[in-house]
């Protein structure tokens, strides 16, 4: 399409140049009539009727695009026709070639074709803009259109018309359509948009009409009737030539083989501004002032006021600009200092306030308020409503701080608050806070705990202060209010961050522990106490410290509840214990151990995939589902929804589940409805002194009221019994008077290693031999 569209310039240029050829051999040796001179233009106009019709025939244009040249295709052939027209009419009569007018039907059809070029150009689209930019770009094209108009009105029209050989009103009608073809199209070409219709190729169809008729009315002006030859042969052949140009320039834009340029119409108002001044310096250097000069006058004036409008609407736009960058810079500072949540301050500002504070050398006191327990409120409630509650409570920070200090949200379920000042009540302050706490807050009616460490920095303390030690020394405090019972708020001493910092150095160790293996599984018996033969066993789990020794599960089991590590923990202990119970059964016979229990927190019931892991151990070493026991506490058991789904999952899987610690709750009895128990352990505080014999009938029932209910609340459920912490051949012997049948406890039997159950296994299996053999 590129080689076939340069064919078409290649011979509309070979008609320019036989018409340049010809021109100059006529003036100079008189070759010719002066009628040849109109046949060069519409012969051009052949090839440029075609080129048009041969992109639309073969281009790869968009509907836009090729509405626009089907359009320009029509002005092409109209113009043409009409200056094909004339040539013929000037050839009849080339006796009156340089007075013979244009006929009528002729200029009008070539009018027309003018017309309908304008109209093409106008259907382009433009840059879409709206409110402001609209009127601003509706501006600046008037400007651009009326300073441009101005300067070929002074130049070129004005003295066309009042020539001493004036043209034919053909003639100045139709350069002045070419003239406004090339105004409108300098004013719209600089906001279109560079899509479908390439803008070099709107700006040669422009130059078509107006170059050509500027050159026109310069020869119309300097020449009179003597410039009509030269206009026909030289110059009216460009028309047809720049328009096969525009062709090519689609072309190749539609090939992509030209790169496209940004919008060029910021520059319009001022160029247009500045050609309209030039007939204004024409006539302050003493150009007379006639009617075609008040007519530039009047235009410069409209110009000048369009400008200052735009100005005017340009400041305008430039003052909201500003305004809003402004608000959007004060909006992102403060989305940069402050919470997103609760709109409160946020780490980075409370870390700056407390330097500033530390460098003014005056008190600071911080106040660390932590949340106790708001994970439950996640869990059994949604993080929604999680939200609302943090947003609550944010609230009452703000109602109960006031303008004394800075509320702070640190993260999580963490807030501060700084008080700065001599005056300053930093208990006071947490006296409030916790007494506000104690009603119902946000939407859910809410009850919520905090626990508040304060710690203070001020000129007179011995060491100075920095962000991080007064930071650290708040946290120390809030974690000691914790330690204390939580609900509650402790203002920090020297020396109270060493027994913190060595619990909090004990997470640490036990994620070491765990890589490096040092935990192991103990396992007590548990007895059948008719005949002290064993049943089962319960895992217990020991860390064998390199330095320190064993340490017992009351010293870590804690720290690994807070840190989380109790879930890697309890799956070790899990799956050692499905390992080990395996391997028993298949040593020592199936009878031979009827369950394998072992406890299992409530933050590994949160976890979800807790059931997944236990049903793996279980298939991994083939242990039955029914000889697995896990044991939960009550609080365990009232930790919410997700705790209770997978309970009742573990209890469909076969899986028997142990109510540990029977007794101590609140809510023991109605748990056993509630919860898929199989099997109720006898809290150790029920066993002890139940055997004492004080000879008070009396007081000897009610020490065995609670064991009493247990086993018979037990037996009328359909659940097995187990008797803790059997201390005495007297407790054994008073439990199994109340009906119980199992028990354990450091008389029946300590702690074992895996190798000492096997061994207490294999004494059993040869006694129960030998007494088959007796």
């Amino acid at each position: 399409m590129t080689r076939e569209a340069r064919r078409y310039v290649l011979a509309a240029a070979v008609v320019a140049a036989l018409g340049t050829v010809w021109c100059v051999a006529h003036l100079t040796v008189g070759a010719g009539t002066e009628a040849i001179a109109y046949v060069f233009a519409p012969l051009g106009g052949v090839f440029a009727t075609a080129s048009v019709a041969r992109l639309l025939r073969t281009g790869d244009l968009q509907p836009v695009g090729r509405r626009f040249w089907r359009t320009m295709l029509a002005a092409v052939a109209l113009i043409s026709f009409g200056y094909a027209w004339f040539a013929v009419d000037i050839l009849v009569h080339y006796t009156e070639a340089r007075t013979h007018p244009m006929p009528v039907p002729a200029a009008a059809c070539a009018a027309i074709g003018f017309l309908v070029a304008i109209w093409a150009m106008i259907r382009v689209p433009v840059v879409a803009a709206e409110g402001v930019e609209w009127w601003r770009m509706l501006l600046d094209r008037t400007i651009g259109f009326l300073g441009c108009a101005v300067v070929l009105w002074y130049a070129g029209l004005a003295p066309m018309i009042g020539a001493a050989e004036p043209w034919s009103p053909q003639a100045m009608v139709l350069t002045g359509l070419g003239l406004l073809v090339a105004v409108g199209a300098a004013t719209k070409v600089s906001y279109v948009a560079g899509g479908p219709v390439d803008r070099d190729a709107i700006r040669l169809m422009a130059a078509a009409g107006g170059v050509t008729a500027a050159i026109v009315t310069v020869l119309a002006v300097r020449l009179g009737a003597a410039g009509s030859v030269p206009a026909q042969a030289i110059v009216m052949p460009l028309t047809p030539l720049l328009a096969t140009l525009a062709v090519l320039a689609q072309v190749r834009a539609d090939l992509g083989l030209r790169r496209a340029r940004g919008r060029s119409g910021v520059l319009l108002p001022y160029l247009a501004v500045a050609a309209a001044d030039v007939p204004l310096v024409a006539v302050a250097l003493g150009a007379p002032l006639s009617w075609p000069s008040r007519v530039v006058l009047l235009a410069a004036v409209l110009v000048t006021v369009l400008v200052t409008l735009r100005q005017y609407l340009a400041f305008r736009e430039n003052a909201r600009l500003l305004h809003s960058t402004r608000v959007q810079e004060e909006r992102l500072q403060h989305e940069v200092s402050h919470d997103g949540l609760t709109g409160l301050a946020n780490r980075a500002l409370f870390r700056d306030r407390i330097a500033a504070a530390l460098a003014a050398t005056e008190p600071a006191h911080v106040l660390l308020v932590d949340l106790d327990d708001f994970k439950t409120v996640n869990d059994l409630l949604g993080h929604g409503v999680g939200d609302e509650l943090l947003v609550s409570v944010a609230r009452l920070l703000r109602a109960e701080v006031g303008a004394d200090g800075l509320p702070v949200r640190v993260g999580g379920d963490e807030f501060a608050v700084l008080l700065t000042g001599a005056g300053s009540d930093p208990e006071g302050l947490a006296r409030r806070l916790l007494a506000a706490l104690d009603q119902p807050i946000s939407a859910h009616r809410l009850l919520v705990q905090a626990s508040i460490g304060i710690a203070t920095a001020g000129p007179d303390q011995p060491i100075r202060a920095t962000v991080d030690s007064v930071l650290r020394d708040a946290d120390v405090a809030m974690y000691t209010a914790k330690q204390r019972g939580k609900a509650g708020f402790v203002r920090y001493v020297d020396g109270m961050g060493e027994p913190v910092l060595a619990h909090m150095q004990l997470g640490g160790e036990l994620r070491r522990a765990l890589d490096n293996d040092e935990f192991r599984v103990v396992y007590q018996p548990i007895l059948r106490l008719a005949d002290l033969r064993v049943v089962g066993v319960e895992a217990l789990v020991r860390w064998h410290h390199p330095a320190r020794g064993v340490i017992s599960p009351a010293e870590f089991i804690a720290a690994a509840e807070r840190t989380g590590l109790i879930v890697p923990l309890g799956l070790f202990v899990l799956r050692e214990t499905c390992r080990q119970a395996a391997r028993w059964r298949a040593e020592f016979g199936p009878g031979s151990l009827l369950e394998a229990g072992l406890n299992v927190s409530a933050r590994q019931l949160h976890d979800p995939d807790f059931v997944a892991d236990v049903t793996a151990a279980l298939a991994d070493t083939g242990l039955p589902c029914e000889h697995l026991v896990l044991e939960v506490t009550e609080s365990a058991v009232l930790r919410g929804q997700q705790v209770s789904r997978t309970l009742h999952e573990l209890d469909r899987l076969g899986i028997r589940l142990a109510l540990d610690d029977f007794g101590t709750g609140e809510s023991s009895l109605s748990l056993l409805r509630a919860f898929p128990a199989a099997i109720v352990k006898l809290d150790k505080s029920f066993v002890d002194g139940i055997e004492i014999d004080d000879g008070q009938p009396a007081a000897a029932d009610a020490r065995q009221a609670v064991a009493r209910a247990v086993i018979q609340l037990a037996r009328a459920l359909g659940l097995d019994t187990v008797a803790e912490g059997v201390e005495s051949a007297e407790q054994a012997a008073v439990l199994r008077e109340l009906g119980y049948t199992l028990g354990q406890g450091y008389h029946l039997a300590e702690p074992l290693t895996a190798e000492g159950i096997s061994d207490l296994l294999a004494r059993q299996r040869s006694i129960t031999v030998a007494q088959y053999l007796a």
